[in-house]
C-alpha cells in the first residue's frame, strides 16, 4: 500500500523520533522507498539588522545552509538501515516548510508522509504555529503525525 514514503526532518532530536515509526511501517509495508527530506528556507532579513547583506552574502549564507542539511542527511541515512528498502535523501529549497513538503509529496507520487508534531495546543500553538498541522492540512497525500515523547495529553 504504502510504496515511497516521505520523512520531514528538521534536523532535531525530537522530528527523528519518528524513525522507528518509519522502520516499522517500511518493513510491514515492503516499501520500496523512503524518502528522508530536509526544508532550507531562502536566507532573508525580518526587520533591520544595521548590516547590509550583498547578494554574494546571502548566497553563501544560502550555500551553507544547504550544505549543513545535506551533512545531516547523509550521516542520518548512513545510520539507519531499512533492510531492501532504497533509502535516499533531498534537501528542498523553499519559503515556505509546509507548502514545500506538500508540493514534494504531490510532484514525486509519495504514498504516506510521517512527520513528527510537538503536541502543542492552546495559545502555544496558536503563537508558534505548527509546520505538521500546516502539512498535514495541505498536502494531497496521507500523513501520519508522530507525538514526540513527553507530549501531554490535553486539547
Amino acid at each position: 500500500m504504502y510504496q515511497k514514503i516521505m520523512v520531514p526532518l528538521d534536523g532535531s532530536e525530537l522530528a527523528e523520533c519518528v524513525l522507528p515509526h518509519v522502520e516499522a511501517i517500511a518493513k510491514g509495508c515492503k516499501a520500496g522507498n523512503v524518502m528522508f527530506v530536509h526544508v532550507v528556507e531562502p536566507f532573508y532579513l525580518r526587520g533591520g539588522s544595521g548590516y547590509i547583506y550583498t547578494e554574494e552574502d546571502m548566497k553563501r549564507i544560502d550555500s551553507k545552509n544547504k550544505a549543513a542539511a545535506e551533512k545531516y542527511l547523509d550521516q542520518l541515512v548512513s545510520r539507519v538501515s531499512y533492510d531492501g528498502i532504497n533509502v535516499q535523501s533531498e534537501v528542498i529549497t523553499g519559503k515556505a516548510a509546509a507548502d514545500s513538503i506538500a508540493d514534494y509529496a504531490t510532484k514525486n507520487e509519495v504514498d504516506l508522509t510521517i512527520i513528527a508534531t510537538h503536541g502543542r495546543s492552546g495559545v502555544s500553538r496558536w503563537v508558534w504555529g505548527s509546520v505538521a498541522d500546516r502539512i498535514l492540512r495541505s498536502s494531497c497525500v496521507p500523513v501520519l503525525m508522530v507525538r514526540a515523547p513527553g507530549c501531554i495529553p490535553g486539547i
